[in-house]
């Protein structure tokens, strides 16, 4: 099947089995942020943007992309740069496997909502497991790069 997408801004278009998942695909155009863990939706190391909002491309198809905007870490990196070093400082990216899902996830937050709570930050990185830091690194990481930008 022939897909047409935008990946990280640039438009694609390929040759897709019916079977293909997403994170296969965008993996065999270059994009290794996008990593492979549970293979059941529970771990979010595959987490994306697609048209604006994070979906998990272990369970996508990539045929269900025809049409639509997709975003990896490896497009967003000027954005994620303002705030992973706040996290890295709290010492939240141990081994850094859980790191591209989790930075996909804030910046899906950051986008809808500029100002979160503690709770609504909890909320949007509950998908995203993380076996080293217990997620309070993350946590205050995200917190300190808000009260900077407020300052």
């Amino acid at each position: 099947m022939e897909i047409t997408l935008m990946l990280n801004g640039k438009k694609i278009t390929a040759n897709v089995e019916a079977d293909t998942i997403l994170l296969d695909f965008l993996r065999s155009k270059g994009c290794l942020s996008v990593k492979r863990g549970c293979e059941t939706s529970g771990c979010g190391l595959c987490t994306v943007l697609m048209d604006g909002k994070p979906i998990l491309s272990c369970s996508t198809l990539a045929v269900r992309a025809d049409g639509h905007e997709i975003f990896t870490l490896e497009g967003l990196r000027d954005e994620a740069s303002d705030f992973v070093d706040f996290i890295a400082d709290q010492g939240a990216d141990q081994c850094g496997f859980c790191n591209p899902g989790m930075v996909m996830n804030t910046i899906a937050l950051l986008r809808e909502n500029p100002d979160p709570t503690d709770d609504q930050i909890r909320a949007f990185l509950a998908g995203n497991l993380c076996r080293c830091s217990g997620y309070d690194g993350q946590l205050r990481g995200i917190r300190n790069y808000l009260n900077s930008r407020n300052i």
